[in-house]
């Protein structure tokens, strides 16, 4: 058996790619339904298994919690067509309730047992998503202030991301960019298509169209999801007629 501090270092790298299994399962347009479907309940499942060999565990505990939060809002994530729906425009009464509330069981009981990891600073914030009646009743302010803590125990720019969106929801969209404007130069950004897209989410929303449609353009190209590339498509195709009337 490995040493108690390798033993560490190698559940923390189990842990990693579990969620990049779960990760690459879920995506939505990555891969046939059934095969996306079969990969996030297999990431799902061997964390149980795990979580069943070590329940002491919170950080284990919490990433069983993150992964099972965010499987239940899958049926509601894309339409017939294969198009994203993005969270704040799901239908909600297709998310799935058991799962949830034996999320927010798995999180709050791994929060009381203290020793606080990323993993369940993350599945704090889903089950914050999954337990608001709407994308205007969530508690903005406590994800911001989850996110936060996030970006202490494990900065990077994704987390400071959707702190950006976070931070647009509580003090409004410029606060987002300015947000957003700290991580514009970030090289861990170059290959992914979430800055432009988050960007052009805010600058849509702080009246600036034609930046907007600038960033969304830029995000379609970034993106190699079908689904995601439609979803962003329908966006700029709104954006530009409500700028041509």
């Amino acid at each position: 058996m490995p040493s108690a501090e390798d033993h560490q270092t190698r559940q923390a790298t189990v842990l990693h790619v579990l969620y990049l299994i779960f990760n690459a399962g879920y995506t939505p347009g990555g891969r046939s339904s059934d095969a996306t479907t079969d990969l996030a309940a297999e990431a799902i499942r061997l964390t149980r298994l795990l979580y069943a060999l070590q329940r002491r565990d919170t950080e284990v505990a919490g990433l069983l919690s993150l992964m099972i939060l965010t499987d239940a809002r899958r049926s509601a994530r894309e339409t017939v067509d294969g198009t994203l729906i993005p969270l704040a425009e799901q239908d909600r009464t297709r998310w799935n309730r058991r799962q949830i509330d034996e999320g927010v069981v798995l999180i709050t009981r791994a929060l009381a047992a203290g020793a606080l990891g990323p993993y369940q600073v993350q599945a704090a914030i889903a089950a914050v998503h999954d337990e608001a009646s709407s994308h205007a009743q969530t508690d903005w302010p406590q994800i911001l202030a989850l996110l936060s803590v996030l970006e202490r125990l494990a900065p990077g720019p994704i987390v400071t991301l959707n702190r950006a969106v976070a931070a647009a929801n509580v003090h409004g969209p410029r606060v987002g960019l300015a947000v957003l404007g700290t991580i514009s130069a970030d090289a861990r950004l170059a290959h992914t298509h979430r800055f432009d897209s988050v960007r052009a989410h805010l600058l849509e929303r702080a009246g600036d169209y034609d930046a907007a449609r600038e960033n969304y353009r830029r995000a379609i190209e970034a993106t190699t999801s079908p689904a995601e590339q439609r979803y962003l498509n329908l966006r700029e195709a709104n954006l530009r007629q409500r700028v041509d009337n």
